[in-house]
């Protein structure tokens, strides 16, 4: 009040020099001057009005903003004492969190990962194609789509033989990857029993070696979701991609339900869900807590969440879009790993493009699993031996299959 007190008399003060002991010098002056005098003080005060008006609308504004900055370092602070994983968060929370600044939201993020994990630990999955190109969807980020293959030039290929991919699995064991995931350009299952059956004796193959295994085939069903947990199947990949809200400018053939639908099945068959997002699609902060919001409030979290940074291909619909800014990958990494505090947060496409201090930054922030070996999809991936300079330089040690370490002890 005095703030506004002062304020008013300040401006209500003639825009005029005055005589001693604050007396204005009328004497002499015409009634011209008297009458001018008289607008002037009118203007000023009603100026003075005015400006009082808007000054009590900024002293609200900011009450309500540090308000606002008091309940959203109270939702972190909640987040970070959590002694287990929350499924309700709101929308808003999620913000919260996801706007702390930077600095601050990374070394939070830093405590929630030492208490729910061992922090030296990243698990390294190797990534591969077991059926390139041909697929009917429009993902504007994909050289596999038959849409786009006159623009990528890339060709399609047949479904790989079981044996070549299990020695592919071989090589990635012997480098020191625990989970071997494998992908097939796929829509769906729907009238693929033969190549069901092949995929399954993969799996099975791969599950034989003492490794995790992970598949990614496009929308499967319940029953098809139960073979694969038959066979052994450790996880099922399938992305969000981004916000439901953003989701249809980048898809059209498949909806977000669809998407939510098939990571139901693979939950049900009681096969580890795998799902996360892509950056830098053109997306807004916004987006990304949607992203965020959706994954931490299914009814279970996902045991993984891969963080993409689109890698533009030529060809396609975002081929000459502009790399992602790495804070947004960082904030992004550091959101999730509070909210979904148990989750493996796996740091994925564009990884190729970070210095090892960005990597270093991300591991700190909560990231603990990475692609590596010869290729992710159709981009490049870090290779094993890089990854290995990698770890030795970090103090960091490869996650064993089947046996994520606990926390150390504070």
């Amino acid at each position: 009040m005095l703030a506004r007190s002062s304020a008013r008399a300040l401006l209500r003060r003639p825009p005029f020099p005055t005589g001693s002991g604050g007396q204005t010098p009328i004497v002499g002056a015409s009634s011209r001057w008297l009458t001018t005098l008289g607008h002037r003080r009118q203007q000023s005060t009603a100026t003075a009005d005015a400006t009082a008006n808007a000054n009590d609308q900024d002293v609200a504004s900011i009450h309500n903003n540090v308000e606002h900055q008091q309940w959203a370092r109270q939702v972190l602070r909640d987040a970070v004492a959590a002694a287990e994983p929350r499924y309700t968060w709101s929308k808003e929370e999620t913000a919260a969190i996801y706007h702390q600044p930077l600095m601050e939201l990374a070394f939070q993020a830093a405590q929630v990962h030492r208490r729910f994990h061992n922090p030296s630990e990243v698990q390294l999955c190797t990534l591969m194609n077991i059926k390139t190109g041909g697929c009917s969807e429009d993902c504007s980020y994909c050289a596999q789509s038959t849409r786009y293959q006159k623009g990528t030039g890339l060709q399609a290929k047949r479904v790989e033989t079981v044996e070549t991919v299990l020695e592919a699995a071989r090589i990635a064991k012997a480098n020191g990857s625990t989970r071997f995931c494998m992908g097939a350009a796929w829509r769906d299952m729907r009238g693929r029993n033969n190549s069901l059956r092949n995929v399954k004796e993969m799996v099975s193959g791969v599950r034989a070696m003492g490794m995790e295994v992970c598949v990614t085939l496009g929308m499967i069903d319940a029953e098809q979701a139960k073979e694969l947990r038959e066979a052994g199947l450790t996880a099922y990949n399938h992305n969000l991609d981004t916000s439901r809200e953003f989701y249809p400018s980048i898809i059209s053939t498949r909806t977000y339900d669809e998407r939510l639908a098939t990571l139901g099945h693979v939950r049900d068959a009681g096969i580890n869900v795998c799902s996360g997002g892509i950056l830098g699609l053109g997306e807004t902060d916004k987006d990304r807590i949607g992203l965020l919001h959706t994954a931490a409030t299914l009814p279970s979290h996902p045991e993984s969440f891969p963080v993409n940074a689109l890698v533009p291909i030529k060809g396609t619909p975002l081929g000459d879009r502009k790399p992602i800014d790495f804070t947004s990958m960082l904030r992004t990494i550091a959101a999730a790993r509070i909210i979904m505090p148990a989750t493996i947060i796996r740091i994925a496409a564009g990884r190729k493009t970070m210095t090892e201090e960005q990597q270093a930054m991300c591991f700190m922030a909560g990231a603990n699993a990475v692609f590596t070996g010869e290729k992710m999809l159709t981009t490049e991936c870090n290779g094993w031996d890089d990854d290995a300079v990698l770890f030795e330089r970090w103090g960091l040690q490869p996650m064993k299959s089947f046996a994520k370490s606990a926390a150390p002890a504070s």
